[in-house]
């Protein structure tokens, strides 16, 4: 059930500055989580006057979580939100969102097979079209995850940055649009795999792929990154049930 916020003046200013990105943030939030599950939605109206907001704030939240297919406009039914099956999990903001609700391992497991299922494949690409710039970004990725090790550098984005700047190096335009995608969900599942591991990723399988990549062996550079995600995916199986923390 819905907390009644209309009067309380803390709503507006928990938006913050931007105030259509904060009611976004916040309904796309309430909407994950089950908010609304046992009541319906509420009209532009309400939610104007329950966040002390504009109706021009309010009717552009409610359009982009239809854009993000969390809400959709029915006759005679008004504004419902959508089943979860119909959610866009390709947006970053609604992958970000599930992942805040206390991930469960299942959602880590669907994430990584759809990693497997690129990953690998634009590793081999980066193996065969990469261009100068594009290896010096891979390798300042590594670079990082090394310092990240002695404490110089923040693990999580350092990690990030060496799988973006492979999907980068593709030169594949679809693969390099799984960079949002990749770089939200990466966030929750190296932080989930470091906690079962009790360290972080190994520097000497992330290095075996740019090993490949570098030597353009399209081969040993598919073989590599499959390697380094089909760990964790064994770490996920390991694991069951289990909520991430």
């Amino acid at each position: 059930m819905v907390k009644n916020t209309e009067g309380d003046g803390s709503v507006r200013s928990r938006l913050g500055r931007n105030l259509t990105h904060g009611m976004l943030e916040m309904l796309g939030r309430a909407i994950i989580v089950g908010d609304y599950d046992d009541v319906p939605f509420p009209t532009e109206a309400e939610l104007t006057k329950q966040h002390g907001v504009s109706r021009s704030v309010t009717r552009e939240a409610v359009k982009m979580l239809t854009t993000k297919r969390l809400l959709s406009a029915r006759p005679r039914q008004g504004t419902i939100i959508e089943p979860a099956e119909n959610w866009n999990l390709f947006d970053p903001d609604v992958l970000r969102w599930l992942l805040e609700r206390r991930a469960s391992v299942q959602l880590l497991r669907h994430f990584n097979q759809l990693r497997v299922a690129i990953e690998p494949e634009a590793a081999a690409l980066a193996a065969r079209f990469h261009e100068k710039a594009d290896l010096q970004t891979i390798e300042d990725g590594l670079a990082r995850m090394k310092r990240a090790e002695e404490g110089a550098d923040d693990t999580l984005s350092a990690d990030i940055a060496f799988h973006v700047a492979i999907l980068e190096a593709s030169k594949n335009p679809f693969y390099r649009q799984f960079r949002d995608v990749v770089s939200t969900a990466l966030r929750t599942s190296i932080r989930f795999t470091n906690k079962i591991k009790g360290h972080s990723a190994s520097i000497a399988d992330h290095d075996a792929v740019l090993a490949a990549i570098r030597a353009r062996d399209d081969q040993e550079a598919y073989r590599a990154m499959r390697h380094l995600i089909g760990e964790v995916l064994d770490l996920i199986e390991e694991r069951g049930g289990e909520e991430v923390a």
